[in-house]
């Protein structure tokens, strides 16, 4: 038996303050998150962020919580990792696990081992590489593995920023909504992270990272785990899937937390100046593959509200959530990472 985990980043269990409080209390201790020394970490966590940023993120999941499904992003995650669980069928089992809140990986490796999963194959579902999420998510998993009597024998599977499946399973879904907004500009905004997170990630000498305007426009082994380059290389990959010239896209990056520099240019900065020159601008958010907070709430209704104020008109583009070629995508992967051909033929 084979067994598949899918990690995605974790939800509130509801959107109220003190819900949201435990999930951001779990999130921002993670030193990978906060990557500080754990003693001004517990100030800044406890004494600044904990007591203001709950009830104001609370307000804002309400704004996108569903009175029946919930979570955006659980309600999406459960939908793909159900579909996907039909399309491997008899052989597999297939799991779900959220590296903060519920359900927790714990509980999703208990699962897969419970069903006698033989070989355990593990599908961060982050499409770029960083330390704060694909790192802390294998970090994490390796110490359940290991304090286990009979460690499980995981395979973490790559991320798949400029995956071929991925680009066409999100370009699928994209370009329906496109042709039917007809925009004149088209913004690319991923999840943004502070800059000394990137530079970390940078492969042999110093010096390469965010040192000139033109280190992200390919990936070399010195770049190749950079989280920034990553996303560029989805942009190129995605705006010719698209058919959208280089003049076309605007890449930019989205929910800064902090007075630290985080990478740039960023979103909300960016989106005023767009408005001065592009009427109708699509966003994609493509360093996520379901729609969440940031999706919904941060692009789709304060950055809709904002620019609609600017005189323009934005759409949310939507995220390949639990559409049947991103499901596809996902199970072809699981059984190429088990030693078997995918059950599908590539369109």
């Amino acid at each position: 038996m084979n067994g598949l985990l899918l990690v995605n980043l974790g939800t509130p269990d509801a959107p109220t303050t003190a819900a949201v409080r435990r999930y951001l209390a779990e999130f921002l201790w993670d030193h990978r998150v906060l990557s500080i020394p754990a003693v001004p970490r517990a100030l800044l966590l406890y004494g600044a962020i904990l007591p203001f940023r709950p009830a104001k993120s609370a307000e804002a999941y309400r704004k996108v919580w569903d009175p029946v499904t919930g979570s955006p992003l659980l309600h999406h995650s459960e939908a793909l990792t159900a579909a996907v669980r039909a399309d491997l069928g008899q052989g597999w089992t297939v799991a779900l696990g959220m590296r903060y809140g519920k359900p927790g990986l714990a509980g999703a490796l208990q699962t897969l081992e419970d069903a006698g999963c033989e070989r355990i194959f593990v599908q961060p579902l982050y499409p770029q590489y960083a330390s704060s999420s694909t790192g802390s998510t294998v970090e994490h998993l390796m110490g359940l593995a290991a304090a286990r009597p009979a460690t499980p024998n995981l395979s973490v599977l790559p991320e798949f920023y400029d995956d071929p499946d991925f680009i066409a399973a999100f370009a699928e879904v994209a370009r329906p909504q496109l042709q039917a907004f007809a925009p004149d500009h088209v913004l690319m905004s991923y999840h943004g992270l502070p800059e000394d997170q990137v530079k970390a990630t940078q492969l042999g000498a110093g010096g390469h990272c965010l040192a000139t305007s033109s280190c992200c426009d390919r990936i070399e082994t010195v770049n190749s785990r950079c989280y920034r380059a990553q996303c560029f290389a989805t942009t190129r990959a995605l705006s010719a899937a698209l058919g959208l010239r280089p003049d076309q896209v605007t890449v930019s990056f989205q929910s800064r937390l902090g007075r630290t520099p985080w990478i740039k240019p960023y979103t909300d900065v960016l989106l005023p100046d767009l408005a001065k020159t592009h009427k109708k601008l699509a966003v994609l958010c493509p360093s996520f593959v379901a729609d969440c907070l940031e999706t919904l709430e941060e692009i789709g209704l304060r950055a809709k509200e904002e620019y609609v104020a600017l005189g323009g008109a934005l759409e949310l583009i939507a995220c390949p959530n639990s559409s049947p070629r991103w499901v596809q995508a996902i199970a072809d992967r699981a059984r190429r990472a088990a030693g078997g051909g995918p059950a599908h033929a590539s369109a």
